[in-house]
């Protein structure tokens, strides 16, 4: 291992990102305008070896308890939020990819501290056809997120049948995600949006790519999990959903501290009285630090709960309702808060030399995601109360 990447294991994961936090400041507003990662913050980022967090053992990841997992996107994001984006969505792609393939296919794919992966969302537009050694996949993915700082991708499809039916296996639709080097996929620079610009979330094409059985893993299907660990028991959807859930917690926190900032220094134009002496900047300020405050202990209640329970082979669906309710609702609470920080500040906000209007952009940008959905509380409600669910990814 790197004598550089070792001696920065030695300190807690949540440590390393709060000891990059200065860098992500400085580099923020540039990888804004890049739509992509600066090279000194990658070199970081592989310095501190955050691409390997939620990797296993096996492969010389570090494997760290799901509560640090989140604590760390968190202090990533509250300096940036798309490092933070990127950190989740790369690691939660490839430790649970690993953990689904033979061992020296996940080694030679994931062996080194720099290899992260990037994932396009799934759809029901690709093919994947079953031929002999491995599949032919076609289709065009979006939102690789870091995509541009990674050797490899991947993508999800259902699997065909030479003669275009569903290949069943396990008794079910055989569903697959598929690795793959970036080198092998056309990049389409579409990435034109609102925040999370820095993540360059790119769409990509591949048509009639072969990929061989090692690396095209059914990565949640118990079946073929070679890692017993509490990761990957918890699996890939309620992973995704604690790492933005800590993203946007992240995003929220530094708002509100650049708001607390703000009200103890400014004068409002309809007040004669300073911010810091408003009764209703004072209420305001006390109501959103107990809601960001409620929904991270939540967060991290639900966390510790799912993750013990796994260890002891013992998560059960009660427990993964409970995280995906801390997760969801989580995330909509960061939002609220990260919306109230930017409305007080006035038009402050607007400035693009204050804090908030990119990290604005970076939290309405998040609260769009999936993960956030409503109606994921609505599949929780319908458990709480007993009617009947079609549980499929929670």
């Amino acid at each position: 291992m790197d004598t550089r990447v070792q001696q920065a294991i030695a300190k807690s994961a949540p440590e390393r990102a709060r000891a990059l936090q200065p860098l992500l400041d400085e580099h923020g507003a540039e990888m804004d305008r890049r739509r992509e990662l600066t090279h000194e913050v990658v070199e970081a980022l592989v310095g501190q070896d955050m691409l390997r967090l939620l990797l296993p053992r096996s492969l010389g990841g570090q494997e760290i308890h799901l509560l640090e997992f989140c604590k760390t996107t968190e202090a990533l994001a509250w300096a940036d939020a798309s490092v933070g984006w990127f950190i989740n969505q790369s690691n939660v792609s490839s430790a649970t990819s690993a953990a689904a393939m033979p061992h020296e296919a996940a080694a030679a794919v994931f062996g080194h501290a720099r290899e992260g992966l990037a994932w396009g969302a799934r759809h029901n537009k690709s093919t994947a056809l079953r031929i002999e050694g491995g599949y032919r996949l076609s289709g065009t993915w979006s939102f690789a997120s870091g995509g541009r700082h990674t050797r490899w991708l991947g993508a999800h499809s259902a699997v065909q049948n030479p003669d275009g039916t569903p290949h069943l296996r396990y008794g079910r639709p055989d569903d697959r995600s598929f690795v793959f080097l970036r080198s092998d996929a056309k990049i389409i620079d579409d990435w034109q949006v609102l925040g999370l610009r820095g993540t360059g979330s790119d769409s990509y094409t591949v048509e009639n790519l072969f990929v061989p059985d090692e690396r095209a893993p059914a990565r949640d299907a118990p079946e073929e999990r070679r890692e017993g660990g509490p990761i990957y028991t918890i699996m890939s959807t309620l992973l995704y959903a604690t790492g933005f859930c800590g993203v946007t917690l992240g995003i929220a926190r530094r708002l509100l501290e650049s708001y607390v900032e703000l009200a103890r220094g400014k004068h409002s134009r309809s007040s004669s009285n300073a911010m810091a002496v408003n009764n209703a900047v004072q209420r305001e300020i006390g109501q959103l630090e107990a809601r960001l405050s409620a929904a991270r202990a939540f967060l991290h209640e639900a966390v510790s709960q799912a993750y013990e329970a796994a260890a002891a082979g013992k998560l059960d669906v009660d427990l993964r309702m409970r995280l995906r309710l801390a997760t969801t609702h989580g995330m909509n609470e960061a939002t609220d808060v990260a919306i109230a920080s930017y409305r007080a500040a006035g038009t402050t906000a607007i400035l693009n030399s204050m804090p908030f209007e990119r990290r604005f952009r970076d939290a309405m940008s998040a609260s769009q995601h999936l993960q956030a959905m409503l109606p994921h509380i609505e599949m929780v409600g319908r458990h709480i109360i007993g009617t009947d669910n079609v549980i499929q990814h929670i």
